[in-house]
């Protein structure tokens, strides 16, 4: 059980006194991070868990009971977001697999339809430099704005606009040179 200080800091900081809740964080942190740090093997992982999990016990701060160690409790919830976060990523790593098929499926789709064989088309379209590269996939595969793409890459709008001009009038080039 905690000692009677700690008992104390849990009271305040439920009837919400701020400097208990944040001694009461301060006290458990080294324990927390040095169990976030196991699991993760992680320094600045480590720290984002410990952040996140100290975030949502506070909110939820007005449920412990005390029928359990508060570390225990921290642990508890510690876990159970690292549990979540690990399924987080497993989706968003489907996600991304999905949508990097479907992609390729369209682009495949795209110049079969215009009579362009794949290998040849993404021989000339490596040729392309990034800068030039990425707007085009951006505004014509993924359907992104000009302003979306010129956020995404920091650049102005006018530039983003000129470079998928440029790029499609060389492609086109280089298509039409490859047919003679």
């Amino acid at each position: 059980m905690e000692s009677t200080q700690e008992q104390t800091w849990i009271k305040q900081a439920q009837s919400g006194d701020q400097k208990a809740l944040a001694l009461l964080f301060h006290h458990y942190y080294p324990f927390l991070f040095k169990y976030a740090l196991k699991l993760t093997w992680s320094r600045e992982t480590a720290e984002d868990f410990v952040q996140e999990t100290m975030l949502k016990a506070m909110t939820h701060l007005s449920s412990y009971n005390g029928t359990s160690r508060f570390s225990s409790w921290l642990v508890t919830i510690g876990t159970r977001q690292y549990f979540d976060q690990i399924r987080k990523c497993k989706r968003e790593k489907k996600w991304i697999e999905e949508e990097k098929k479907h992609a390729l499926r369209k682009l495949q789709w795209n110049f079969g339809t215009h009579n362009i064989e794949w290998s040849e088309m993404m021989g000339i379209f490596h040729k392309i430099p990034d800068s030039t590269r990425i707007p085009i996939l951006l505004k014509h595969y993924y359907g992104f704005t000009y302003e979306e793409i010129a956020e995404m890459m920091n650049v102005p709008t006018g530039t983003i606009k000129s470079r998928v001009s440029i790029g499609l009038k060389g492609l086109k080039k280089e298509l039409k040179a490859d047919e003679t």
